[in-house]
Formats: C-alpha cells, sequence, structure tokens
C-alpha cells in the first residue's frame, strides 16, 4: 500500500504543474522521515550522484548545441537536402527527414529540432502543394529524432541514473535512429506517390548541389567528428563533448563568422540554465532513488516479475507499454526518472541488456512527444504554425504506427540496437 500512495502522490505532484526535481526531492523526503526519522542522509545521497566526471558531458553537449544553433547552421542543412532531393517525388519530405536527422545529431533535442526545422520546412512544403497535415506530421515526428539520435540529453540521464555507458547507448542509437529516419522518409515518398503531393520544385542542377555541400559541410561534418572519435576508441563520451564543442566554436567563429560576443553569452546563459535545471532533477532522482530503496519498492517489483513468470519478452512489452501510457501524461525526464530505479532491479534479473531497453526507452519517449494530450512536438508544431492541434496530431498518427512497428522490429531483434557498441569494443 505504501509504494502505491508513494507513486500516486509522486504522480499528482507532477501532473499539478509543480518542477519535477520538486516534486522528487519532496516525494523522497516525505519518505525519509516517515521511515528514517530525518532527512539527513539526502545530502550524502545528492553529493554522492553528483560528484561523477560523467556529468560534465551534460554542459558541454549543451554548449555545443547552443553555438550551432545560434551560427544559423539550420537553413544550410535544409537548404542541402533540398537541393539534393527536394526534386523527387515527395522530395522535400525526404528532405525534412534529413534535415532533422543531422540537426538531431547536432542539438540533441526534440523540441529544438522541431521548432528549427519546422520554421524553415513547413512553409516550403505547403508551397509545393503538400496537403498542410502531412507537412506537419512530417516535422512533428522528425523533430523526435532528437532523443535517439546522439548526443541526447534523455539517453544521457538514463545512463547516469542506470549505471549505463554514455559511449555504448549513443552508438547503440544511431542504427536505429537512422533506420526510423529511412521509413519516415520512405512514407514521404509513398504518400507522394498515392497523389497526396501536387508538385515538386525542379531539379536545381549540379553546381547548385555542390554550393550546398560546401555551404553545409562543416555542420553536417560534426555528428562524425564527435560520434567517430568515440567508435574509433579516440576519445570518451566526456571527451567526446569537450572535442564537439570546440568544434561548434571553431565553425560558429571562423567558418560561419555568425557568433558574437552577446549570442556567445547567450549561449553560455542557456547551456547555464538547462545544465543546472538537469542537475537539479538529477539529485531529485537520486533522493527520490534512494527513498524506494527504503521501503524496498524495487525488489517488491523484481519479486512480482518473478512470480507472474513473464520472462525477457513478456516483461519487455509489458513495461514498454506501461511507458506508452505514461508518455501520454507526463514528460520524457519524468518517466526515465520514475521508471528506471524501480525496474532495473527486475531487468538485470531476468537479464534485460540495459543498452538495449535503453534503446526502445528512447523510441517509446519518441512517441511521447507526439501523442496527446501532452506531446510537446505537437504543441510547438501548433505554435509556429497556428494550425488546429487536431490537424497536427491526425498528421503524426501516420508516424505513431511506424515508430511502434520499429520498436517491435528492434524488441524482436535486439542486434539492430547492439551490434554496433558491441563492433566497437563495448561489453555489456
Amino acid at each position: 500500500m505504501i509504494p502505491f500512495l508513494l507513486l500516486v502522490g509522486l504522480l499528482l505532484l507532477l501532473l499539478s504543474g509543480m518542477p519535477i526535481f520538486a516534486a522528487l526531492m519532496l516525494a523522497g523526503s516525505v519518505v525519509l522521515f516517515v521511515f528514517e526519522g530525518s532527512v539527513e542522509s539526502i545530502a550524502d545521497t545528492v553529493f554522492w550522484h553528483l560528484n561523477k566526471p560523467i556529468l560534465m558531458t551534460i554542459p558541454l553537449f549543451v554548449f555545443m548545441a547552443q553555438v550551432m544553433i545560434r551560427a544559423g547552421v539550420v537553413d544550410d542543412l535544409f537548404e542541402l537536402a533540398n537541393t539534393v532531393i527536394g526534386h523527387v517525388k515527395g522530395g522535400l519530405g525526404v528532405a525534412t527527414v534529413l534535415s532533422c536527422t543531422i540537426f538531431a545529431a547536432i542539438s540533441g533535442s526534440s523540441v529544438a529540432t522541431a521548432l528549427s526545422i519546422g520554421s524553415t520546412a513547413i512553409p516550403q512544403m505547403k508551397k509545393f502543394g503538400y496537403p498542410e497535415r502531412n507537412a506537419l506530421g512530417v516535422v512533428a515526428a522528425g523533430g523526435t529524432l532528437g532523443i535517439l539520435i546522439p548526443p541526447s540529453g534523455p539517453m544521457i540521464l538514463y545512463a547516469v541514473v542506470a549505471d549505463a555507458s554514455i559511449g555504448a547507448l549513443f552508438l547503440a542509437g544511431i542504427v536505429p535512429g537512422i533506420l526510423l529516419a529511412v521509413v519516415f522518409a520512405l512514407y514521404c515518398m509513398v504518400q507522394a506517390r498515392r497523389g497526396a503531393v501536387a508538385e515538386s520544385p525542379p531539379f536545381p542542377g549540379w553546381w547548385k548541389v555542390t554550393r550546398a555541400l560546401r555551404q553545409a559541410f562543416w555542420a553536417v561534418a560534426m555528428p562524425p567528428v564527435v560520434m567517430g572519435g568515440i567508435y574509433a576508441g579516440i576519445f570518451t563520451a566526456a571527451e567526446a563533448a569537450a572535442v564537439g564543442s570546440l568544434y561548434a566554436l571553431f565553425v560558429a567563429l571562423v567558418i560561419y563568422r555568425g557568433l558574437g560576443l552577446e549570442k556567445l553569452r547567450q549561449c553560455a546563459w542557456e547551456t547555464m540554465h538547462t545544465s543546472t535545471m538537469v542537475l537539479a532533477i538529477i539529485a531529485g532522482a537520486a533522493v527520490f532513488g534512494h527513498a524506494i530503496n527504503i521501503i524496498r519498492l524495487p525488489s517488491q517489483v523484481s519479486e512480482w516479475i518473478v512470480a507472474m513468470e513473464l520472462g525477457q519478452l513478456g516483461f519487455m512489452l509489458l513495461v514498454m507499454a506501461i511507458v506508452f501510457v505514461m508518455g501520454m501524461f507526463l514528460e520524457s525526464i519524468a518517466i526515465i526518472l520514475i521508471t528506471t530505479p524501480i525496474l532495473l532491479p527486475s531487468m538485470l534479473a531476468l537479464d534485460v541488456d540495459p543498452i538495449w531497453y535503453g534503446v526502445l526507452l528512447m523510441i517509446n519517449l519518441e512517441l511521447a512527444m507526439i501523442t496527446p494530450p501532452v506531446g510537446m512536438n505537437l504543441f510547438v508544431i501548433k505554435g509556429i504554425t497556428n494550425a488546429r492541434l487536431s490537424e497536427v496530431i491526425r498528421g503524426s498518427l501516420p508516424f505513431v504506427a511506424l515508430m511502434l512497428i520499429g520498436m517491435l522490429a528492434i524488441l524482436a531483434f535486439p542486434p539492430i540496437a547492439t551490434w554496433l557498441p558491441l563492433q566497437a569494443g563495448f561489453r555489456f
């Protein structure tokens, strides 16, 4: 009864609009006070969880993304994708997905991807005859790739909570992320060939293709530089974040020359704001995790699941279904922090690979970004287009089905997620 009341109380706090870190800290503190008679252990718990060098990746990756966004790389990315593939039937949709994929690997943010690419792509798609619903849906869904394609903020958070390798998770997200992007692109082409698109722009010529490649080269090269270094064993995830930040500064200051002192100050401010928010959430999650261990909630859940004799596949299907429902009401960060500490002992007992689970969790969190009533990307797209929310939702529904199919494929064939990190020498 006590674990049930704790979870219900936490969900009510989150749904009330209270900040995530405050809700976690308050729920954990109440449990500690009731069962230990004091909250003295909070300080040691928070210090132990924040005193980890790997947390340096958070501000570094955030700074890298902020610099590249403010340097103005978005227009060049979409121009490149549109120039290369835009003349094909449905090519503008494919170009939008391609732009989202590359920008996701730069920003690591689903919302930033949808906002930045959507502002450029949606007017172009509507100009060439794309039904508004289709244009809204492809940008909303393409933006979700920011959760799965590294460097991803939710991935880093899950790795910290689950004590998993960030480098392995980053590599594990690459193949599923690319496969989802390919599926989205193919769907756009099928839509177009079924008569959903009136016309396509003419092929601009090889000279314009070459010029677009030259202009976007430095932006496109960033993901291979960062992830290639991890894959080749040249540097760790933390070192990759530092290299990425230096690379972003070089591109912004030397190549684009569009980052003055004021924009640099804004980058530093946003980095500080986002990083302190995430670290506060990690601290709250640490207290909540300590509290649920005090009342033996993870071990009770583990014993309950073992008694049900679900097996590994049954356990994963049940968990994914629960996370999908939670995603309709809670933010992705809250889902990670609530479910991971509770489910981790059960995962280990059933020999569930935490990297495989992490990739499946990220895809499920992608679904949460485009499923009502609180799908963030739905509201972002509505905000930048003034379209009806119902149109954005209806445009996104086919991509929800595609992501569910992708998630089931990875459930059935785990090597889709685990092959690349294993090839890079990670063992888990």
